[in-house]
C-alpha cells in the first residue's frame, strides 16, 4: 500500500472510531442513572429454579430468570422509552445509611425503616413526590395497589404538619413479637412481653440487640398493668392512648425501663441481631424477640426439620414497623427525569406480580394489597390455604388489609403460625403501635439508658465508690 493511501485509511479509520466515540458518549448521555441503596437481600435476584414457581390460581406462573433490577430497567425503556441504568447497592442498619448519607454518599432513592423516614424528612433531607404519584393511572402500580390499611397509616403519621406518604411509599411492613417452641413454652405464656423475665426459662431466650426494639419491649413491661386495665382498653382514644405510652421517653421511664433490661439482660441467653433464628431451629433457645419477617424464616427454616414453632404479638402492644422508598433532595437537585425513574422504580416494585417475587424471595410482607388485581389474594392462598381434604380449617379474615372483605379458608395451626405473623388479625392490628424517631435529647437520654444495660451499670459503679 502506498502512503497516500495509508494515510486516507489511517483517516477513515479515525473518522470510524470518533464516530463510533461520539454515539458511545451520546448513548451514555441519554442514559439515566439511578442510584438505589436498599436493605441487604431484600430485592428478588432472580435465578429461581422449576420448584421455586409460584403457580397463581388464575394461571399466572411466577419464575423470574432476571434479577428485579435487570428487569426493571428493561421495562423502564419499553415504558418511558429511555435508558436507565441502576446503580444498586446496600445498608445493614438504618444507622449505617444515615452515616452514609450524612457523609456525602449520594444515593437518589433510599429504603430505610420508618423511624429513619421521619428523621430524614424532620432534617429536611427527603424530596416530596411529585403532583402525579398518586393518580391512579396505568403503570402507577403503587398507586394503585398499596394497601389501603397501610396507605392510612402514611397518611395519619406526620412530620413538620405534613402526612408521610407525601415523602415516602411502603415497601415491606410486618409487627415485633416473640417466636416460641410450643412444646417448651405455652401461648398465654409467649402473650406477654415479661416472658423476657421468666426464671422458668432462664437463658433460654433471646432478645434483639436494638435499642428501639429492646426499648419497646420494656415500656410495654412497665406499662402492662395500665395498659391491659379495662378501663384503659375501653378509651375511645384507646389506639391514641396506647401510641402515647408506648412513646413515652421521659426520664421517669426511661430509668424504670433501663432497670427492666438490666434484669432481662440476666435472665435472656443473649442479646442478638441475627443468631436468634438458627438458635430456635436448633433448639438452643425457647423463645426469641423477633421482627415478623424474620419469624416466618424462622418457622419455615424450622418446619424443615419437623420443628413447629408458633408466633405471638403480646396482648399489650406490638411494634408496626415498616420499610418505605424515598427520595434524597441533595442527589435528585432537581433532576426532573431522574425523579420520574425514581418513581417509576417504586411503581414497579409494586406491580403485583412483583410484589410476589420479592415477598417469595425475602420472606417479609410487602405493603401491596393489589388494588384491582386480585394476584396478592391468590398468593395468600397458594401459600397457606387448607387442602380440600383438611378438616381442622378456619375462615381466616384479612378485609383490613385489601380494603374489602376477604377471607382465607386456611389450616387451623395457621392463626399461629407463618399467616399470623404475615397478616395478623385485626386484633393484633388493634394494639399496633408505630414507634416514633427520637429527638436529639431524647437519643442521648436513651443511648445513654442502652449504654449501661449493654456495658455496664452506672448506677451501681457509683454506689460502689
Amino acid at each position: 500500500m502506498d502512503t497516500g493511501k495509508k494515510r486516507w485509511y489511517a483517516v477513515w479509520i479515525l473518522g470510524i472510531f470518533l464516530v463510533l466515540l461520539g454515539g458511545c458518549g451520546k448513548e451514555e448521555e441519554d442514559t439515566i442513572v439511578l442510584r438505589v441503596n436498599n436493605w441487604e437481600e431484600y430485592i428478588d435476584e432472580g435465578g429461581w429454579e422449576e420448584e421455586d414457581a409460584v403457580v397463581l390460581s388464575d394461571g399466572t406462573v411466577i419464575l423470574p430468570e432476571n434479577g428485579m433490577i435487570e428487569d426493571f430497567q428493561e421495562w423502564f425503556y419499553q415504558v418511558y422509552g429511555k435508558k436507565v441504568k441502576v446503580e444498586y447497592s446496600t445498608f445493614g442498619t438504618n444507622e449505617e445509611l444515615y452515616n452514609q448519607i450524612t457523609l456525602g454518599d449520594a444515593y437518589d432513592l433510599v429504603c430505610p425503616s420508618e423511624y429513619m423516614i421521619m428523621k430524614l424528612i424532620a432534617e429536611d433531607l427527603v424530596l416530596p413526590f411529585s403532583e402525579d404519584f398518586y393518580k391512579n393511572t396505568e403503570h402507577h402500580y403503587y398507586a394503585n395497589g398499596v394497601s389501603p390499611y397501610i396507605k392510612k397509616v402514611y397518611d395519619e403519621l406526620e412530620i413538620n404538619g405534613e402526612p408521610l406518604s407525601k415523602y415516602a411509599a411502603g415497601y415491606m411492613w410486618g409487627t415485633l413479637g416473640i417466636v416460641y417452641n410450643p412444646s417448651e413454652v405455652t401461648q398465654e405464656e409467649a402473650a406477654h412481653w415479661d416472658l423476657l423475665l421468666s426464671d422458668k426459662f432462664y437463658k433460654r431466650i433471646t432478645i434483639k440487640d436494638s435499642v428501639r426494639d429492646a426499648f419497646f419491649a420494656g415500656v410495654s413491661i412497665y406499662q402492662k398493668d395500665w395498659i391491659l386495665d379495662p378501663d384503659f382498653l375501653e378509651q375511645n382514644d384507646y389506639k391514641e392512648k396506647l401510641g402515647e405510652l408506648l412513646n413515652l421517653t421521659d426520664s421517669e421511664t426511661v430509668e424504670a425501663v433501663e432497670e427492666i433490661l438490666s434484669r432481662i439482660k440476666d435472665q435472656v441467653y443473649s442479646f442478638e441481631t441475627d443468631s436468634g433464628k438458627a438458635d430456635m431451629v436448633t433448639g438452643k433457645v425457647v423463645a426469641n424477640q423477633q421482627w415478623s419477617g424474620d419469624a416466618v424464616y424462622t418457622l419455615d427454616q424450622a418446619e424443615e426439620d419437623g420443628i413447629f414453632l408458633c408466633y405471638s404479638a403480646p396482648e399489650e402492644a406490638t411494634n408496626l414497623w415498616f420499610d418505605g422508598w424515598c427520595m434524597l433532595k441533595d442527589a435528585i437537585a432537581g433532576d426532573r427525569e431522574k425523579q420520574m425513574a425514581a418513581e417509576a422504580f417504586i411503581h414497579f416494585v409494586s406491580r403485583p406480580d412483583n410484589a410476589i417475587r420479592n415477598m417469595e424471595y425475602i420472606g417479609y410482607t410487602s405493603v401491596i394489597s393489589g388494588g384491582e388485581s386480585d394476584q396478592i389474594s391468590q398468593y395468600i392462598e397458594w401459600n397457606y390455604g387448607a387442602e380440600e381434604e383438611e378438616t381442622d380449617t378456619i375462615d381466616y379474615e384479612i378485609s383490613y388489609f385489601f380494603g374489602k372483605e376477604y377471607f382465607v379458608t386456611a389450616p387451623q395451626e395457621q392463626t399461629k403460625r407463618q399467616l399470623y405473623a404475615q397478616y395478623p388479625p385485626v386484633s393484633v392490628m388493634d394494639r399496633c403501635v408505630v414507634m416514633e424517631y427520637f429527638d436529639q435529647e431524647e437519643n442521648q437520654r436513651i443511648n445513654r439508658m442502652w449504654t449501661n444495660v449493654r456495658c455496664f451499670d452506672l448506677a451501681e459503679w457509683w454506689q460502689k465508690k
